[in-house]
């Protein structure tokens, strides 16, 4: 047996890669389980990576990434969310992913607890158990609409939970957190002394409803609550789904203020710094036109509007979208307590690649994520060989 430490081998696969690899194996597959926008990247973007390649500019840049960047990347957050940012709080991360383990690395100490959602995206308690801390997830249940639930919430905290994790809009869910919910959200931190990593990936990416940043009733914000008293709220962000550059891996963690020293060092033990060509891409994203955002949105918004077409003509019950690019769909006439396997049997009898929804969590059992990224056709296509849904 490979020597590997006990909470390195009790960290479960991802389900979402096992399909999609065995999808990619397969010509012909039509893969809906990954979300991998589809659009090409802007030119002025990838010439701006270019062309520090040909001058050159590979060095290493300062832990919290290039100076300008992180001034755009505040300045961004100002005009989205109203909340006025030092750039000195806007830490560039190796995307989003990196800036949830930035954050949880520099909050945790061995045994700690974490709030994490279920269903939510499965690096939340993956990441959590690499740091020695205990995930514990909380529900979203279908009865609710799988939005949280401040007293769901109260009952699973002890003398040891020290971070609650957000994200809205939801992957798997697409589902959007409403002001008065977000407020709540956060007035409960400060109440019981947690701190909030807000993952906000698919922030530019709402369909008739807004995005709360949680930073927004957090101490400084533009409606920051009466108990917020010092900073409580980490946001995560990515340049990623927003622009398409998913391999460039750029983003950024916005922090509480006066942590740079401590954040420069475990930075510095874990990835030291972003690439400077991709930082200067996400430069050129952030400064330059905008087109790439609201065509993505245009597309996602008709992927989504003819996806739940295709269900409600095979009378497959869904939860309506209002954000991210994905659909949440109940197959559990089909699945029979076991989505893992029959997604995997859909794949080998029908050529089509759905995300579990295991993958998320417990309460995913019976349902699947779409991606709703790829191309119109493709996706009717797929969806069309879902077996339809005996009316009861």
């Amino acid at each position: 047996m490979i020597p590997a430490a006990r909470h390195v081998l009790s960290v479960p696969i991802n389900q979402i890669r096992e399909i999609t690899q065995s999808a990619w194996s397969r010509p012909d597959s039509i893969v809906l389980s990954i979300g991998e926008p589809g659009f090409p990247v802007a030119r002025h973007i990838l010439e701006a990576s270019m062309a520090a390649l040909d001058r050159d500019d590979t060095n290493y840049t300062p832990n919290a990434g290039l100076a300008p960047l992180r001034s755009a990347f505040a300045a961004r957050f100002r005009d989205s969310h109203g909340v006025e940012v030092d750039p000195s709080r806007a830490y560039v991360t190796a995307g989003a992913q990196q800036g949830l383990h930035l954050a949880l690395s520099t909050l945790l100490d061995p045994g700690d607890e974490v709030l994490v959602p279920n269903p939510g995206y499965p690096t939340y308690p993956m990441t959590v158990a690499l740091l020695h801390a205990v995930p514990v997830p909380y529900p979203l249940r279908p009865e609710h609409g799988f939005q949280p639930r401040i007293a769901d919430l109260e009952a699973l905290i002890t003398d040891r939970t020290k971070v609650l994790i957000l994200n809205s809009p939801s992957n798997p869910l697409g589902a959007v957190f409403s002001h008065e919910l977000t407020r709540e959200l956060v007035r409960l931190a400060h109440r019981r002394n947690l701190w909030v990593v807000s993952d906000e990936c698919y922030e530019a990416f709402t369909y008739d409803v807004p995005h709360i940043s949680p930073a927004r009733f957090d101490a400084g914000g533009p409606e920051a609550l009466p108990e917020a008293a010092q900073h409580r709220v980490f946001t995560s962000l990515t340049l990623s789904k927003t622009y398409g550059l998913t391999g460039l891996r750029v983003g950024a963690l916005v922090t509480p203020p006066d942590l740079e020293v401590l954040l420069n060092n475990v930075m510095e033990a874990s990835v030291s710094c972003v690439s400077g060509p991709s930082q200067y891409a996400a430069l050129a994203a952030l400064t330059g036109p905008q087109d790439y955002i609201a065509a993505s949105l245009d597309h996602y918004r008709t992927n989504r509007d003819a996806a739940t077409q295709v269900l409600r003509g095979l009378n497959i019950p869904f939860l309506d979208a209002e954000g991210a690019f994905y659909l949440w769909a109940d197959v559990s006439h089909a699945a029979h307590g076991d989505v893992r396997r029959w997604v995997g049997a859909f794949l080998e009898e029908q050529g089509v690649a759905l995300a579990p929804g295991t993958a998320f969590g417990s309460i995913g059992e019976d349902w699947v994520r779409i991606a709703l990224c790829g191309e119109t056709d493709e996706l009717i296509t797929g969806l069309s060989r879902l077996p339809a849904r005996d009316d009861d």
